[in-house]
């Protein structure tokens, strides 16, 4: 019977509103204690307002990263007690150089610039490059932060193959009546996965107006069901399908829709259907909206390096375990190419995947899980690489003095 594993909540909560409407709801008994077996489970650890408004020095932020678990109750998304081998290969990456904007770079010029704290290089199968920097060990679990829609997105795939999402076509109240009457009305799983919804959206992370921080602001107070009442307040700005806009709020949407067809949390359905099948070798952690809740749909997943390659493994070998895909036929294609709009505009983006954005990695049809603040799965299918970056760069603006797909692009080539 697999049993579903709730962690021991946060250490500490931050900030002080965290903690008081915790105490206002009687859930904070027992709350406080660490994980005293995790390496990094006593450090200091700033707040997750100073994450998303990029205010934090960089030792703070690399040990708040690294315990992201302390900021919000979690799930925890077992693993198994077979992990799937990656054994050293005999041909290990040496350095790295590429030319970026006019100028001459090399690997160790990307790890400084680009603020990486782990970086994983996975060749036919093989390790080819891992280094942990700033204190972090193989046993770290580092947080994902948009990463973790992807393998939401994965989870959508895998109810549908089960047969309880009722395909793309599924509307999206049929799976979270809440949203019935709200702009979500009409919208379907296809949209969400595209987002392009219709629904209004502001992404800005450093923005304390925006609809990002309101969505975080709903998740601080902790309050049961608090998100997806926010989800169904937003107004249309455009037609079902019609309109791309980046949203979180859209992959909170699809956790909601997972969460509801399966009867479930995430966290479980990920560990009965990947994580422990596929081998992933260590537990992770899965951010909730509530004590007990619903899992953070866009974001909150901790995992160790080798787990988040494991899992590049398994979507560049079409999620398959045990030589049987658990996924919908030709999902990774699908979801990792680019997607059309109504009206037939394309998109640079998939189901939640990043569709390549430089010539090489196109002309390979590579695709990518990205974080913001340097977190990356990169999967390059026509050479068989899988590139997975920790990162802790300062603030979430996207303003990386590296386009990490270029030197993806290189670490290819110096593998051929």
């Amino acid at each position: 019977m697999f049993t579903r594993a709730v962690s021991r909540p946060f250490q500490r909560l931050k900030p002080l509103t965290l903690s008081l409407s915790l105490l206002a709801t009687g859930t904070v008994s027992g709350v406080w204690a660490a994980d005293a077996e995790y390496p990094h489970a006593h450090e200091a650890i700033g707040t997750v307002e100073q994450i998303y408004d990029g205010a934090m020095l960089p030792d703070l932020a690399v040990s708040t990263y690294r315990n992201i678990d302390r900021l919000f109750p979690t799930h925890t998304i077992k693993a198994g007690g077979h992990p799937y081998t990656l054994p050293k290969s005999d041909k290990p990456l040496g350095n790295v150089h590429f030319t970026y904007e006019g100028k001459q770079y090399d690997l160790y010029d990307y790890v400084a610039l680009d603020s990486v704290t782990a970086m994983l290089v996975i060749k036919d199968g093989k390790i080819a490059y891992e280094t942990y920097q700033r204190g972090n060990t193989e046993k770290t679990r580092w947080m994902s932060m948009s990463v973790a829609k992807s393998i939401t997105s994965t989870l959508a795939a895998a109810a549908i193959h089960d047969g309880l999402i009722k395909g793309l076509d599924a509307q999206v109240v049929d799976y979270v009546p809440e949203l019935k009457g709200s702009a979500y009305e009409g919208v379907t799983v296809r949209d969400v996965l595209m987002m392009s919804s219709g629904v209004k959206w502001n992404e800005t992370y450093t923005d304390p107006k925006s609809d990002r921080r309101a969505l975080l602001n709903a998740q601080i107070s902790q309050k049961p069901r608090s998100a997806v009442a926010l989800m169904a307040k937003l107004p249309r700005a455009a037609e079902p399908g019609t309109v791309n806009n980046y949203s979180t709020g859209e992959t909170q949407i699809l956790g909601e829709i997972v969460r509801g067809a399966v009867k479930m949390p995430l966290a479980d359905y990920l560990s009965q259907k990947i994580w422990q099948p596929y081998g992933m070798e260590s537990d992770a952690k899965w951010w909730l909206d509530s004590t007990n809740g619903v899992e953070i749909g866009g974001s909150g997943i901790s995992a160790t390096l080798r787990d988040y390659g494991r899992f590049g493994l398994f979507f560049m070998n079409n999620g398959k375990v045990d030589g049987k895909s658990i996924l919908p036929e030709g999902w990774v294609k699908e979801a990792t190419t680019p997607t059309t709009l109504k009206g037939g505009k394309k998109l640079d983006y998939g189901y939640m995947w990043w569709t390549a954005w430089t010539d090489p990695s196109k002309k390979d049809g590579a695709y990518a899980a990205v974080g913001i603040q340097g977190q990356n799965i990169y999967v390059n299918p026509a050479n068989n690489v899988v590139i997975v970056t920790f990162g802790a760069q300062p603030k979430p603006v996207d303003k990386e003095p590296i386009d990490p797909m270029v030197f993806f692009d290189a670490v290819v080539a110096e593998l051929k």
